[in-house]
């Protein structure tokens, strides 16, 4: 078989790096804050001056223990921290405190749900090797040429180094670009549903290194594995994959090497380049660090930490979808955010449809929160609010035009639907002897519309309906309305209509 016929199998890992939403750093009482000026959140124990000592910081660990738990790892007795011999301008120690052989917690696993492109929907089960604790290293920011010397400069922000990190690292279990979009999309919506941090990638609070490599056959050896680092997106995490994989099959076709090295992904570019050679673990030289002792967590400090765990997305997904009934797609949207889950369940508690519930919340309302960047915390739009509007549609009150004609102001402002409604006039029309009032003027002034619908045009009873609900500045009970229409419309002869022509001429005068 010719090269050009292998098929390859393609093999891929993620390195999450994660912070944990802690007010202080690891360890040290530095704030975490983001966004102030560069340098105001250090102190002696961040630049590792002379005489300082590290002290872990307790909610840290929690955190930690807590990410590990939901990502079904198995929590170490016994766990130490060690020295990685890390010489980079951002780190001013000139090493990290991490951990290397004895992890925090090992071995665990998450499913995620993959929808690739024109292909069913499938479910993955994904293998997690580790996840250990460590510092976050500072912010380089490269400024450039100076256009007087010529020279470029880079400028340093210590504020992010010392900031406390869980790096979960998966097993080799990915074979997509999509799986691992997929992967590191359901490891921070994890990480949201416990409030272990905030996730958000464009602060640098979720990054991703995707380790990629080839091999012809899954029988063979792994192939060379190359490193794509600090993804912050996951549309740059699937592109950046299916790039680095078509690179590396076309270099072994054209008898080329592959190295191991660390790349960057340009997004402008849309391509991969070389960053450095990679480094193996002896490059780092760990060992031990002497100043923190050993990390044990009792048996009873497990227990109530899991006991705090709430309900993760994969299950929200499913108890949506078996117990409300909800399609796996609004199931998927819904639970994206804790925020909009939460949000939604309450108001099914207060009693709205869980169908339509959903369909407002991922419609009209998630479409209002984008656009003015609000979550649903920060909604005046109470879900109690939400499911008293919900029944009145239900109840015929009022209409679906009537209820997007006043949930702008209700999404503003808040407030209830019942009054908002009464005060503008807007409650539904149910009295039939008003609706079929109108109805007989409708069919006064269309004769030639009765005339069709009654020799076989039956599509024209939405043209009825219609010229009703714009009389009736859609207030009309459309329900009652297509009622009322169905037994007149066929019934009334011709013949009668210039009799009532000169009985209504008044009315309709």
């Amino acid at each position: 078989m010719s090269e050009s016929n292998v098929s390859w199998e393609v093999v891929i890992g993620l390195e999450t790096h994660v912070q944990l939403g802690t007010k202080s750093k690891i360890f040290t009482s530095a704030s975490t804050t983001f966004g102030d000026d560069p340098n105001t959140h250090i102190d002696p124990v961040v630049c590792g001056l002379p005489g300082t000592l590290p002290v872990l910081n307790k909610k840290v660990l929690e955190y930690a223990v807590k990410a590990a738990m939901a990502l079904n790892l198995n929590i170490a007795s016994h766990s130490k921290f060690d020295r990685k011999q890390y010489f980079y301008p951002d780190l001013p120690k000139n090493y990290q405190i991490s951990q290397f052989d004895e992890p925090i917690a090992e071995d665990g696993w998450i499913e995620v749900e993959v929808a690739e492109k024109g292909k069913e929907t499938y479910v993955k089960k994904i293998g997690i090797e580790r996840l250990h604790m460590e510092e976050d290293a500072g912010k380089l920011v490269h400024a450039g040429s100076d256009q007087l010397s010529g020279s470029t400069h880079s400028l340093v922000d210590y504020n992010r180094a010392g900031v406390a990190l869980a790096e979960i690292v998966s097993k080799p279990d990915l074979r997509t670009g999509r799986e691992a979009a997929e992967y590191a999309a359901e490891v921070r919506r994890i990480m949201r549903y416990l409030g272990v941090s905030d996730g958000n990638m464009q602060e640098g609070s979720l990054r991703c290194d995707v380790n990629i490599s080839v091999r012809p056959t899954i029988n063979d050896p792994f192939g060379t594995k190359v490193e794509i680092k600090n993804m912050n997106s996951f549309s740059a995490i699937q592109k950046a994959c299916e790039y680095e994989i078509k690179r590396q099959i076309k270099a072994y076709e054209s008898g080329e090497e592959v190295k191991q090295e660390t790349r960057l992904w340009d997004e402008g570019k849309q391509l991969t380049k070389s960053m450095r050679s990679k480094e193996g673990s002896s490059d780092y030289r760990y060992f031990p660090d002497p100043d923190l002792g050993p990390i044990e967590v009792s048996n009873e400090l497990k227990e109530k930490w899991r006991s705090e765990l709430p309900e993760l997305p994969a299950a929200k997904r499913n108890r949506y979808s078996t117990e409300l009934g909800l399609s796996i797609y609004d199931a998927r949207v819904l639970t994206d955010e804790s925020s909009m889950a939460t949000y939604f369940e309450k108001v099914v508690n207060e009693g709205g449809a869980a169908k339509s519930s959903a369909n407002w919340i991922t419609g009209d309302i998630a479409a209002y929160i984008k656009s003015n960047r609000l979550t649903f915390d920060q909604l005046h739009f109470q879900p109690s609010e939400l499911a008293e509007m919900l029944k009145m549609i239900d109840t015929g009150e009022i209409s679906g035009k009537i209820a997007k004609e006043i949930l702008p102001e209700l999404l503003s402002k808040g407030g209830s639907p019942k009054q908002l409604v009464q005060e503008r006039g807007l409650g539904m029309i149910g009295d039939p002897k008003v609706i079929e009032e109108i109805i007989d003027q409708l069919i006064l002034k269309h004769p030639n519309e009765v005339e069709s619908f009654r020799s076989g045009k039956k599509k024209l009873l939405g043209f009825f309906v219609g010229q009703l609900m714009k009389e009736t500045k859609g207030k009309a009970d459309p329900k009652l309305a297509n009622q009322i229409l169905n037994k007149k419309l066929p019934l009334l002869p011709t013949s009668q209509l210039t009799d009532f022509k000169i009985k209504t001429d008044v009315v309709m005068n």
